[in-house]
């Protein structure tokens, strides 16, 4: 089975920056799309970046240009560097990853894993 945790949240001033990080675990298993999702008090979960296993990588239009989603693929590790964080982007942060399991008759079972998550607390 594959696990994803989360790491790198904290509390910090308006303006500042944190870096994410989320490490995935497990045996016989191929990730080909890690995102990260975030929700806020209140509010639904929504996407904020993702990454493919070639390195194509989405944003919402709310952190383009502060944010930056990376992975890296042979410790099986994403990051997102967040820059010039806002109040609005108080949130838990959560890691999810999606692939699949190989058999030896290299029968693949698809998977969706989601990390616990990290807070992260911005102030005015």
């Amino acid at each position: 089975q594959v696990q994803l945790v989360e790491s790198g949240g904290g509390l910090v001033q308006s303006g500042g920056s944190l870096r994410l990080s989320c490490a995935a675990s497990g045996s016989d298993f191929r990730i080909n799309t890690m995102e990260w999702h975030r929700r806020a008090a209140g509010k639904e979960r929504e996407l904020v970046a993702s990454i493919t296993k070639d390195g194509l990588r989405s944003y919402a239009d709310f952190v383009k240009g502060r944010f930056t989603i990376s992975r890296d693929n042979a410790k099986n590790i994403m990051y997102l560097q967040m820059n010039s964080l806002k109040p609005e982007d108080t949130a838990v942060y959560y890691c999810n990853g999606e692939g699949y399991h190989v058999d030896l008759h290299d029968v693949r079972t698809v998977f969706r894993a989601w990390g616990q998550g990290t807070q992260v607390t911005v102030s005015s």
